[in-house]
């Protein structure tokens, strides 16, 4: 069977909303898809190496701690299978709640997530969806704001507000902390297309290339995180380093 390797951080509590809850047997149009949780050098072997220490263009990093807010995971079907309601791009939770049948959305929250940096597996999540071809993969790295859906992450999370990402960590032997608010869906195409069938448990876990957060603009090299805070010069290319960070790779088992 086909696994696909979507992100690779710990995942929090998961329940699938849509057409499809998170209980019941497998059979009559639905499956058991159950997430894999692990950092990119412990995903099977095939992906991007990773380190907690990058060393690049004769400078090194060392990343001590990652976290990242995201809210939803969403499967998106295949052309000519049904397609995605209007109000999917709508980010109110009443739009969310009402998604069409042809949309598998995986709720999460906000949640906080700790990336493991010492290349453990963390655990895996079985949920229950429903069978079909889906062609893309779609997630929000997500901002917390003063709002109602967001009061009680922030209550138990207060340093996380107008804050998606936090990373601490030394650059060249000078400890930085990198904040990123940064609020931006991202979109990764499943080819081929990732066909869940009627009673076969489909794997996916999550993947996302940390040694290229920091990297300049050719690649060759790093930059300071401590430059790419919000208002400094390397702000814009760090965004969109992270933005392309995630990738999927595939294996069998």
């Amino acid at each position: 069977m086909s696994r696909r390797k979507l992100l690779g951080f710990a995942l929090g509590a998961v329940t699938l909303a849509g057409c499809s809850d998170a209980t019941g047997p497998a059979g009559n149009g639905r499956t058991a898809l159950t997430l894999s949780l692990a950092t990119a050098s412990t995903a099977g072997g095939s992906g991007p190496a990773f380190s907690e220490t990058v060393s690049l263009g004769g400078k090194t990093l060392i990343l001590d701690r990652v976290q990242l807010v995201l809210r939803e995971i969403e499967l998106k079907r295949a052309r000519g299978t049904g397609a995605c309601s209007s109000s999917s791009q709508d980010d109110s939770s009443s739009s969310r709640s009402s998604r069409s049948d042809d949309c598998e959305e995986l709720e999460l929250g906000p949640v906080l997530f700790d990336v493991p940096l010492d290349g453990s597996v963390d655990r895996q999540i079985t949920v229950m969806a429903d069978t079909g071809t889906f062609r893309e993969v779609e997630f929000e790295i997500h901002k917390p704001e003063d709002d109602g859906e967001d009061a009680a992450f922030l209550q138990a999370n207060p340093d996380f507000r107008r804050v998606s990402i936090r990373v601490e960590g030394t650059f060249e032997g000078t400890p930085f902390t990198f904040l990123s608010d940064m609020n931006v869906d991202v979109e990764l195409a499943l080819s081929p297309a990732l066909v869940i069938q009627d009673g076969v448990v489909v794997d996916l876990t999550l993947v996302v290339d940390l040694a290229k957060w920091f990297t300049n603009g050719t690649g060759a090299s790093l930059v300071d995180p401590a430059t790419a805070n919000k208002g400094g010069p390397a702000e814009n290319l760090v965004k969109d380093n992270i933005k392309r960070s995630f990738r999927m790779i595939e294996e069998d088992r």
